[in-house]
């Protein structure tokens, strides 16, 4: 592929109602790139045996999904979701009791779901507001 050149795929197009369905790709995010990083980067989705534009979604969303490689944000995520977890069985622990039943054994795999999905990104919201309030107060790393 010449560097200069654009390539545009489209979807076929779908009634408006099929749009609003989870998967449907509606949106584009575009970069520009020197010919040099555009021949390593063709020539890895070629490597892959993959057209370009699949293997730069698979590429930016494997690393969007992949796990964090900061110890700290690791363990973070964990204690959090350990916090969650037993204030989320607590309270449908008591919400069962007001309701005068037994807490149904689906409630807990939905709780471990609910807490899985949310951990890494609320760790990284109590990270991220930590730094910003130590740059607030002017303190920086020892």
């Amino acid at each position: 592929m010449n560097a200069s050149r654009t390539t545009t795929v489209q979807a076929k197009h779908l009634p408006e109602a099929d749009e609003s369905k989870p998967g449907f790709r509606t949106k584009t995010i575009s970069t520009r790139l020197p010919p040099d990083e555009l021949a390593e980067v063709e020539a890895a989705a070629e490597r892959a045996g993959q057209p370009l534009a699949e293997w730069l979604r698979e590429t930016a969303l494997r690393a969007a999904r992949e796990r964090p490689t900061d110890p700290m944000e690791l363990l973070l995520a964990e204690v959090w979701a350990v916090r969650y977890t037993v204030l989320g069985l607590f309270h449908a622990g008591a919400q069962a009791t007001v309701e005068g039943m037994p807490m149904l054994p689906e409630s807990i795999p939905m709780i471990r779901d609910r807490t899985d999905s949310r951990k890494f990104e609320e760790a990284r919201r109590m990270l991220a507001d930590f730094a910003a309030q130590r740059a607030e107060h002017g303190e920086g790393k020892r």
